[in-house]
């Protein structure tokens, strides 16, 4: 008799612990983010938590697929077999790709134009938010957050820095070797200067930006790669974007471009001097997003659309996005402020403010033309 009541009461405890399983893990939320591990950990250790803290019954699964193209085409590829498959519904919810495999999900049918339907979706107020390298996106994203590069210089050194890449040549031409940059092979900081370069002189920048593609235009930039060849012999090459970081500490270069996320954390952490400053050059600098997005037939939709919701909220933008890695926020920075210390805001957004970001933060080319810039660079410049 005993035995059969110890083994009712194991078997009511067993039930009743699925029972409050079952409870506390009604819903599976399925994220698949690309870019650096750090991007993970975001959703691991903060957005996650905090979600299902919000949502009772609720467990948030991230995956990561890497960063670039490569990262983001793992989710695509996921995607597209799940359609091709003639899934009813696919087994993601939410994922976090970047600007160009966004692009070619679009087009192929694989996502939900969601963004007027969520809240926040008035605060995407960026190009980016429309436009992701020559594609229309507008209504099937929210962006996660803005890198951007700009140009990092020591005020101690440079009380005029140059404000255009035209004021950057003549200060070069009178101050050899005080700028140093990484070239396109050591690192993303030194591709977007480039790329910058070539938006000041390779011609109709606008279409560089957003097509159409004419493999035409990529012939008339002999010039303005002469020019940057010419320019080279009067720069110092740095070993890497934390190359750059590091040199401007050191004091061997006075100005160099950056990533303004890795320049602040270096300031934050002390390995920079706490007076360096930031400036985008005009016409302008690129940086770029990664995006929240919905898989066109994702099982749980309205649960996706509120986590996205919760992520870009002005709160979470701030605490999340804007502290924790001092990246840009993906909304309206101006919504972000009042959830901002005085201190917080000052150090992003003083040197560099939303006005600056607006007119000269710039996408990186449409994937054709950067190929060709990349190409031409390694055939023309480094010879």
């Amino acid at each position: 008799m005993k035995l059969l009541r110890r083994t009712l009461a194991t078997s009511l405890a067993l039930a009743l612990a699925g029972l409050t399983g079952t409870a506390h893990a009604q819903v599976t939320l399925n994220v698949i983010s690309g870019g650096s591990q750090n991007m993970v950990d975001y959703v691991t250790d903060y957005l996650g938590p905090l979600f299902e803290k919000q949502n009772p019954g609720v467990k948030v699964s991230v995956v990561g697929t890497g960063p670039d193209d490569a990262g983001s085409q793992k989710m695509m590829e996921k995607l597209q077999a799940q359609k091709s498959a003639g899934m009813a519904t696919w087994d993601t919810d939410v994922i976090v790709p970047n600007q160009q495999k966004t692009g070619e999900m679009v087009r192929e049918g694989l996502l939900l134009k969601y963004r007027d339907s969520i809240p926040t979706g008035k605060y995407a107020v960026s190009q980016a938010a429309k436009m992701a390298l020559g594609v229309d996106v507008d209504g099937y994203v929210m962006p996660m957050f803005e890198s951007q590069t700009a140009l990092a210089y020591n005020p101690d050194l440079i009380k005029n820095p140059p404000g255009s890449y035209d004021e950057l040549r003549s200060f070069v031409a009178k101050n050899p070797k005080a700028f140093g940059y990484n070239g396109i092979k050591g690192g993303m900081s030194g591709v977007a200067f480039v790329v910058g370069w070539m938006y000041a002189y390779g011609g109709n920048a606008q279409a560089i930006q957003q097509g159409p593609y004419d493999a035409k235009m990529a012939a008339g930039w002999q010039k303005a790669f002469a020019d940057l060849k010419s320019f080279n012999q009067q720069v110092v090459f740095t070993p890497g974007n934390a190359g750059t970081l590091d040199m401007l500490n050191r004091g061997e270069i006075a100005m160099g471009p950056v990533w303004v996320d890795m320049f602040q954390t270096w300031k934050a952490e002390g390995r920079l001097p706490p007076n360096m400053k930031l400036k985008i050059l005009s016409p302008g600098m690129p940086g770029q997003p990664y995006y929240y997005a919905i898989p066109a037939k994702a099982k749980n939709v309205e649960l996706a659309k509120k986590f996205i919701a919760l992520a870009t909220s002005p709160q979470v933008q701030a605490d999340g996005i804007v502290k924790r890695f001092n990246w840009y926020p993906g909304i309206d920075a101006n919504v972000v402020k009042p959830a901002l210390d005085a201190k917080t805001w000052n150090q992003l957004f003083v040197d560099v403010t939303p006005a600056d970001l607006a007119k000269n933060g710039k996408p990186f080319p449409l994937a054709p033309y950067f190929k060709d810039l990349r190409e031409q660079y390694e055939a023309q410049v480094q010879n």
